[in-house]
């Protein structure tokens, strides 16, 4: 079923937007270190949540060199990420690795589609990347009540300025959908409940994953209880126009 529209209850004004903020970025020359975890205790990533153990579609975000939100390659040459996420310019990624500082394969952004309404955005790379792309969910994909799974390098807590708590490892936690909400740009959005985890700061443009297929694209969240992630099957049109898939 498709997931139904709520009205104004969790407008996105609601929610933080989960990029990076300019502000916290420029207190920072370099990107932040994981923080350590000591031997025999578990990490707290994605605020709950826990270690991905497979995501070869995933890329980290960098911009000007600085760690700044999440993304999925989903074509050879194109990345899918948050709207908001972009807009820093001198955009890099590393791609297909779970360590955000080594393996995969880096690229660099060439071109930025932004979506008119919604906080979706495209990113040509300057080099195509083999490899494993993220399946993209159409209309029916997902529905009120599933489990689902969001992904994402973001806070591992709240920190205060999140920069600066950032996970080395990729995240994932489960959330479970609520319905049907609106993202940063009041475009189309899935809200999701808490359930292991929740993200917070640098997991924007993060994928959620319905079976193993990208439903959304990580939007806003109030670290607590709520997130919101744009309707990525809402917005399959657009997508194929611009990167062909």
């Amino acid at each position: 079923m498709r997931i139904p529209r709520l009205v104004p209850a969790l407008a996105a004004t609601a929610l933080a937007v989960l990029g990076l903020a300019p502000t916290a970025m420029a207190q920072a020359s370099q990107p932040a270190p994981a923080p350590a975890v000591a031997k025999g205790t578990s990490a707290q990533p994605i605020i709950g949540g826990g270690y991905a153990s497979d995501a070869p579609w995933a890329a980290r975000l960098f911009s000007n060199g600085r760690q700044t939100c999440s993304a999925t390659i989903v074509a050879p040459t194109w990345i899918l990420t948050a709207k908001h996420c972009v807009s820093g310019g001198g955009l890099s990624f590393r791609i297909g690795s779970l360590d955000q500082t080594t393996g995969g394969t880096t690229a660099n952004g060439v071109s930025i589609h932004n979506h008119a309404s919604s906080d979706l955005s495209l990113v040509k790379l300057d080099r195509s990347v083999s490899g494993t792309y993220a399946r993209l969910g159409q209309p029916g994909s997902v529905q009120v009540g599933q489990s689902v799974q969001v992904y994402g390098w973001g806070a591992t807590s709240q920190c205060g300025s999140e920069i600066n708590c950032q996970s080395r490892l990729l995240k994932v936690a489960n959330v479970t959908v609520t319905g049907g909400c609106t993202d940063a740009y009041r475009g189309q959005a899935i809200c999701a409940r808490r359930g292991n985890g929740i993200t917070a700061g640098g997991d924007s443009g993060g994928p959620m994953m319905a079976g193993g297929i990208q439903v959304g694209v990580a939007s806003t969240s109030d670290r607590q209880t709520t997130t919101a992630y744009t309707n990525v099957t809402a917005y399959r049109s657009w997508i194929q126009s611009v990167a062909g898939v």
